[in-house]
Protein backbone atom coordinates (compact mmCIF):
# COMPACT_ATOMS: atom_id res chain seq x y z
CA UNK A 1 0.00 0.00 0.00
CA UNK A 2 1.07 3.59 -0.95
CA UNK A 3 -1.03 5.49 2.02
CA UNK A 4 -1.21 3.94 5.48
CA UNK A 5 -4.72 3.69 7.11
CA UNK A 6 -3.63 5.46 10.34
CA UNK A 7 -0.67 7.52 9.41
CA UNK A 8 -1.19 8.73 5.90
CA UNK A 9 3.10 8.06 5.38
CA UNK A 10 4.10 7.01 2.47
CA UNK A 11 5.42 4.05 3.16
CA UNK A 12 5.63 2.12 -0.34
CA UNK A 13 7.46 5.35 -1.89
CA UNK A 14 10.67 3.96 -3.26
CA UNK A 15 12.64 5.67 -6.20
CA UNK A 16 14.11 2.87 -7.25
CA UNK A 17 12.58 -0.21 -9.04
CA UNK A 18 15.14 -2.92 -9.06
CA UNK A 19 18.71 -3.19 -10.11
CA UNK A 20 20.17 -5.31 -12.59
CA UNK A 21 24.04 -5.66 -12.25
CA UNK A 22 25.17 -1.64 -12.26
CA UNK A 23 21.28 -0.49 -14.20
CA UNK A 24 19.17 1.49 -11.61
CA UNK A 25 15.83 0.84 -12.96
CA UNK A 26 13.18 3.92 -10.66
CA UNK A 27 9.59 3.80 -10.36
CA UNK A 28 9.69 7.62 -11.50
CA UNK A 29 11.14 6.31 -15.11
CA UNK A 30 8.88 3.25 -15.46
CA UNK A 31 5.58 5.35 -14.73
CA UNK A 32 6.82 7.98 -17.52
CA UNK A 33 7.08 5.47 -19.90
CA UNK A 34 4.05 3.76 -19.76
CA UNK A 35 2.31 7.17 -19.76
CA UNK A 36 4.15 7.57 -22.86
CA UNK A 37 3.61 4.61 -24.81
CA UNK A 38 -0.33 4.60 -23.44
CA UNK A 39 -0.47 8.03 -24.98
CA UNK A 40 1.19 6.84 -28.08
CA UNK A 41 -1.29 3.49 -28.26
CA UNK A 42 -4.22 5.22 -27.79
CA UNK A 43 -3.57 8.30 -29.62
CA UNK A 44 -2.42 5.43 -32.77
CA UNK A 45 -5.87 4.56 -32.48
CA UNK A 46 -7.55 7.93 -32.49
CA UNK A 47 -5.52 8.61 -36.02
CA UNK A 48 -7.90 6.39 -38.20
CA UNK A 49 -10.64 9.01 -37.22
CA UNK A 50 -8.72 11.92 -39.59
CA UNK A 51 -7.19 9.22 -41.95
CA UNK A 52 -4.02 9.37 -40.57
CA UNK A 53 -2.37 5.94 -40.80
CA UNK A 54 -1.51 3.88 -36.90
CA UNK A 55 2.07 4.04 -38.00
CA UNK A 56 2.31 7.93 -38.78
CA UNK A 57 2.10 8.25 -35.04
CA UNK A 58 4.07 5.61 -34.28
CA UNK A 59 6.87 6.94 -36.45
CA UNK A 60 6.48 10.40 -34.63
CA UNK A 61 7.01 8.62 -30.78
CA UNK A 62 10.96 8.46 -31.19
CA UNK A 63 10.64 12.32 -31.75
CA UNK A 64 8.36 13.41 -29.42
CA UNK A 65 10.32 11.54 -26.80
CA UNK A 66 13.79 13.09 -28.04
CA UNK A 67 11.81 16.60 -28.07
CA UNK A 68 10.45 16.11 -24.71
CA UNK A 69 13.47 14.86 -22.84
CA UNK A 70 15.96 17.79 -24.28
CA UNK A 71 13.08 20.55 -23.59
CA UNK A 72 12.06 18.90 -20.07
CA UNK A 73 15.73 18.73 -18.80
CA UNK A 74 17.15 21.82 -20.30
CA UNK A 75 14.15 24.20 -18.45
CA UNK A 76 15.05 21.85 -15.33
CA UNK A 77 18.63 23.09 -15.43
CA UNK A 78 18.31 26.59 -15.82
CA UNK A 79 15.46 26.77 -13.23
CA UNK A 80 17.67 25.28 -10.78
CA UNK A 81 21.21 25.88 -11.79
CA UNK A 82 22.00 27.57 -8.35
CA UNK A 83 20.80 24.47 -6.31
CA UNK A 84 21.06 21.33 -8.22
CA UNK A 85 23.81 21.79 -10.45
CA UNK A 86 26.17 24.89 -9.51
CA UNK A 87 29.50 23.47 -8.32
CA UNK A 88 28.88 20.17 -9.31
CA UNK A 89 30.71 18.08 -12.18
CA UNK A 90 28.94 18.99 -15.29
CA UNK A 91 27.30 15.36 -16.66
CA UNK A 92 25.31 15.80 -13.89
CA UNK A 93 22.84 17.71 -16.57
CA UNK A 94 22.65 14.47 -18.25
CA UNK A 95 21.58 12.20 -15.43
CA UNK A 96 18.04 12.70 -16.81
CA UNK A 97 17.30 8.83 -14.84
CA UNK A 98 17.67 10.30 -11.34
CA UNK A 99 14.27 12.48 -12.29
CA UNK A 100 14.78 16.65 -12.54
CA UNK A 101 12.73 17.27 -15.47
CA UNK A 102 10.05 20.38 -16.39
CA UNK A 103 6.83 18.96 -17.89
CA UNK A 104 6.20 22.05 -19.85
CA UNK A 105 10.15 22.18 -21.59
CA UNK A 106 8.83 18.83 -22.48
CA UNK A 107 5.62 20.12 -23.58
CA UNK A 108 7.87 22.78 -25.70
CA UNK A 109 10.85 20.49 -26.89
CA UNK A 110 8.08 18.24 -28.00
CA UNK A 111 5.86 20.30 -30.04
CA UNK A 112 9.00 21.49 -31.89
CA UNK A 113 9.87 18.04 -32.33
CA UNK A 114 6.27 17.18 -33.89
CA UNK A 115 6.42 20.59 -35.96
CA UNK A 116 9.87 19.14 -37.81
CA UNK A 117 8.15 15.85 -38.37
CA UNK A 118 5.11 17.00 -39.73
CA UNK A 119 6.91 19.25 -42.24
CA UNK A 120 9.19 16.88 -43.18
CA UNK A 121 6.25 14.02 -43.45
CA UNK A 122 4.17 16.94 -45.36
CA UNK A 123 1.13 16.35 -42.71
CA UNK A 124 -1.28 19.02 -41.96
CA UNK A 125 0.20 19.76 -38.38
CA UNK A 126 -3.12 20.65 -36.56
CA UNK A 127 -5.22 17.64 -37.50
CA UNK A 128 -1.94 15.72 -36.02
CA UNK A 129 -1.80 17.93 -32.99
CA UNK A 130 -5.63 17.21 -32.05
CA UNK A 131 -5.02 13.48 -32.83
CA UNK A 132 -1.81 13.54 -30.02
CA UNK A 133 -3.38 16.16 -27.75
CA UNK A 134 -5.99 13.74 -25.52
CA UNK A 135 -3.19 11.23 -25.22
CA UNK A 136 -0.65 13.93 -23.64
CA UNK A 137 -3.31 14.16 -20.88
CA UNK A 138 -3.31 10.80 -20.65
CA UNK A 139 0.63 10.34 -20.14
CA UNK A 140 0.63 13.43 -17.33
CA UNK A 141 -1.63 11.08 -15.49
CA UNK A 142 1.06 8.14 -15.18
CA UNK A 143 3.98 10.83 -14.92
CA UNK A 144 2.90 12.32 -11.96
CA UNK A 145 2.52 8.98 -9.96
CA UNK A 146 6.41 8.90 -10.96
CA UNK A 147 6.76 12.11 -9.07
CA UNK A 148 4.95 10.74 -6.32
CA UNK A 149 7.18 7.42 -6.06
CA UNK A 150 10.19 10.17 -7.02
CA UNK A 151 8.92 12.15 -3.74
CA UNK A 152 9.65 15.74 -6.16
CA UNK A 153 6.95 18.10 -7.39
CA UNK A 154 5.66 17.72 -3.55
CA UNK A 155 3.12 20.08 -2.23
CA UNK A 156 3.08 22.66 0.91
CA UNK A 157 2.40 21.48 4.33
CA UNK A 158 -1.59 21.18 5.21
CA UNK A 159 -3.60 19.93 8.43
CA UNK A 160 -6.63 18.93 5.85
CA UNK A 161 -7.37 14.92 6.35
CA UNK A 162 -6.08 14.09 2.66
CA UNK A 163 -2.23 15.26 3.75
CA UNK A 164 0.24 13.00 3.23
CA UNK A 165 3.86 12.04 4.70
CA UNK A 166 6.71 11.37 2.67
CA UNK A 167 9.03 8.73 4.73
CA UNK A 168 12.18 10.23 6.61
CA UNK A 169 14.86 11.70 5.06
CA UNK A 170 12.35 13.60 2.59
CA UNK A 171 12.88 17.21 2.21
CA UNK A 172 9.00 17.56 3.95
CA UNK A 173 9.44 14.80 6.61
CA UNK A 174 7.74 15.19 9.26
CA UNK A 175 5.17 17.36 7.58
CA UNK A 176 2.01 16.23 5.89
CA UNK A 177 1.88 17.89 3.07
CA UNK A 178 -0.92 18.38 0.63
CA UNK A 179 -0.60 15.32 -2.34
CA UNK A 180 0.17 17.60 -5.31
CA UNK A 181 1.11 14.79 -7.36
CA UNK A 182 -2.23 13.64 -7.33
CA UNK A 183 -4.20 16.56 -7.75
CA UNK A 184 -2.39 16.66 -10.75
CA UNK A 185 -2.43 12.85 -12.04
CA UNK A 186 -6.49 12.83 -11.71
CA UNK A 187 -7.31 16.85 -13.22
CA UNK A 188 -5.20 15.28 -16.52
CA UNK A 189 -7.25 12.32 -16.31
CA UNK A 190 -10.25 14.09 -16.69
CA UNK A 191 -8.88 16.40 -19.22
CA UNK A 192 -7.71 13.41 -20.85
CA UNK A 193 -11.70 12.16 -21.19
CA UNK A 194 -12.81 15.20 -22.02
CA UNK A 195 -10.68 16.11 -24.86
CA UNK A 196 -11.24 12.29 -25.80
CA UNK A 197 -14.74 13.73 -25.82
CA UNK A 198 -14.53 16.84 -27.87
CA UNK A 199 -12.07 15.22 -30.64
CA UNK A 200 -15.18 13.50 -31.74
CA UNK A 201 -17.00 16.61 -32.10
CA UNK A 202 -14.84 18.75 -32.97
CA UNK A 203 -15.15 21.63 -35.71
CA UNK A 204 -11.89 22.50 -37.11
CA UNK A 205 -8.41 21.04 -37.05
CA UNK A 206 -6.35 22.56 -33.71
CA UNK A 207 -9.60 23.26 -32.14
CA UNK A 208 -8.50 19.56 -29.66
CA UNK A 209 -5.10 20.96 -28.93
CA UNK A 210 -6.06 24.63 -28.13
CA UNK A 211 -8.40 23.57 -25.81
CA UNK A 212 -5.19 20.93 -24.14
CA UNK A 213 -3.27 24.45 -24.02
CA UNK A 214 -5.99 25.75 -21.91
CA UNK A 215 -7.18 23.72 -20.22
CA UNK A 216 -3.90 22.29 -18.93
CA UNK A 217 -2.87 25.89 -17.96
CA UNK A 218 -5.82 26.12 -16.37
CA UNK A 219 -5.43 22.88 -13.81
CA UNK A 220 -1.91 23.72 -13.63
CA UNK A 221 -2.23 26.92 -12.21
CA UNK A 222 -4.74 25.51 -9.59
CA UNK A 223 -2.39 22.85 -8.64
CA UNK A 224 0.66 25.02 -8.14
CA UNK A 225 -1.47 27.13 -5.34
CA UNK A 226 -0.40 24.06 -3.09
CA UNK A 227 3.48 23.01 -4.33
CA UNK A 228 6.03 23.65 -1.71
CA UNK A 229 9.09 22.57 -4.11
CA UNK A 230 10.29 25.98 -4.30
CA UNK A 231 12.44 28.13 -2.84
CA UNK A 232 11.41 31.99 -2.10
CA UNK A 233 13.84 32.82 -5.07
CA UNK A 234 11.43 31.42 -8.16
CA UNK A 235 8.41 33.30 -7.39
CA UNK A 236 8.02 36.63 -9.13
CA UNK A 237 5.10 39.04 -7.78
CA UNK A 238 3.48 35.46 -5.53
CA UNK A 239 3.44 33.57 -9.10
CA UNK A 240 5.31 30.45 -9.62
CA UNK A 241 7.35 29.77 -12.38
CA UNK A 242 4.81 26.89 -13.83
CA UNK A 243 1.86 29.91 -13.13
CA UNK A 244 3.99 32.42 -15.08
CA UNK A 245 4.67 30.29 -17.99
CA UNK A 246 1.05 28.86 -18.06
CA UNK A 247 -0.05 32.60 -19.10
CA UNK A 248 1.37 31.97 -22.24
CA UNK A 249 0.38 28.84 -22.84
CA UNK A 250 -3.08 29.77 -22.38
CA UNK A 251 -2.96 32.66 -24.13
CA UNK A 252 -0.99 30.72 -26.85
CA UNK A 253 -4.59 27.89 -26.96
CA UNK A 254 -6.73 30.96 -26.65
CA UNK A 255 -5.05 32.51 -30.22
CA UNK A 256 -4.99 28.80 -31.95
CA UNK A 257 -8.82 29.05 -31.57
CA UNK A 258 -9.23 32.37 -33.04
CA UNK A 259 -6.84 31.78 -35.96
CA UNK A 260 -7.62 28.55 -36.56
CA UNK A 261 -11.84 28.91 -36.49
CA UNK A 262 -11.38 31.85 -38.67
CA UNK A 263 -9.23 30.46 -41.07
CA UNK A 264 -9.61 26.59 -41.03
CA UNK A 265 -12.04 24.37 -43.51
CA UNK A 266 -14.45 22.04 -41.33
CA UNK A 267 -12.46 19.29 -39.42
CA UNK A 268 -11.91 16.11 -41.61
CA UNK A 269 -14.22 12.95 -40.66
CA UNK A 270 -15.15 14.67 -37.41
CA UNK A 271 -17.11 12.56 -35.33
CA UNK A 272 -17.09 9.26 -37.77
CA UNK A 273 -14.35 6.79 -38.33
CA UNK A 274 -12.47 7.03 -41.56
CA UNK A 275 -10.78 4.49 -43.64
CA UNK A 276 -7.24 5.01 -43.37
CA UNK A 277 -5.09 6.06 -46.13
CA UNK A 278 -1.54 6.27 -47.07
CA UNK A 279 -0.79 9.72 -45.04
Amino acid sequence: MIFGLSSRTLGGVHKIAFEIGPVTVTWFGILVAVGFLAGLWTASRRARRVNFQPDTILDLGPWLLLGAIVGARAVFVATYWPEVFAGHPIYEIFMVQRGGIVYYGGLIGSSLACIIFARIKKLPLWRLADVLAPSVALGSFFGRWGCLMNGCCYGRPTTMPWGIQFPKGHDTYPNYVHPTEIYDSLLNFALYGALAWLFRRRKFDGQVFGFYLIGYAALRSFVEMFRGDYTQEHYWKGMTPAQLISIGIAAAGFLLLWMQRRNSPPAVNAGKVAVPNKA
